[in-house]
């Protein structure tokens, strides 16, 4: 499984991204909501990734955030919701705007859409009420800054998103990135 791909941007074409990972290109499909927020070309960007073996094909999905990935994730797990339109509902909702629309289970939002049906919509909305929101809880103890960054120092130390965001609610409210990361890892090693 690849987990996370780092490297220089070398082309962009939405929305497949080609990344220079020390001489391998590695191909990657983003969401619309990651590829806006991406560098220029040249730079570095770091991806989290979900890849994809069917019997014909073999894809890279990219994400800047673990919100995003998560919930492209999840979305993969319904029924009758492929890859291709979790990526497509990722580009037409932030994750903060679809886990709205759930919890109003505003259907006319999903179908706005393109690939999404008034039944699929009426699915999504069904199969995702109470386990959005929740999965995607920010916690609210840390600056929202801070936390992304102390998350993704848990995660690269091999901590899952379950055990780093449990220590992210242990935190105090004001601290700062390195102490948070350190206080964290106090709170994991009990």
């Amino acid at each position: 499984m690849i987990g996370r791909v780092t490297g220089v941007l070398a082309e962009k074409s939405p929305p497949q991204l080609l990344i220079d990972v020390n001489g391998v290109g590695y191909e990657v499909d983003v969401p619309m909501s990651s590829f806006y927020n991406l560098p220029a070309l040249g730079a570095k960007v770091t991806l989290l990734t979900h890849f994809v073996v069917r019997e014909d094909a073999q894809v890279l999905f990219g994400f800047l955030t673990h919100d995003e990935r998560a919930t492209f994730r999840m979305l993969i797990k319904i029924s009758g919701v492929g890859p291709k339109m979790a990526l497509s509902i990722l580009s037409g909702l932030s994750v903060n705007e679809l886990a709205q629309a759930v919890s109003l289970q505003e259907a006319a939002r999903l179908v706005k859409v393109p690939g999404i049906g008034k039944k699929t919509a009426e699915r999504l909305l069904l199969e995702l009420k109470g386990k959005l929101g929740d999965s995607l809880a920010a916690p609210v103890s840390v600056a929202a800054g801070a936390q992304n960054d102390i998350l993704q120092a848990l995660v690269a130390l091999g901590y899952s998103d379950r055990e780093a965001n449990a220590a992210l609610k242990a935190l105090p409210a004001d601290v700062g990135v390195s102490d948070g990361i350190k206080l964290a890892l106090k709170q994991l090693a009990r």
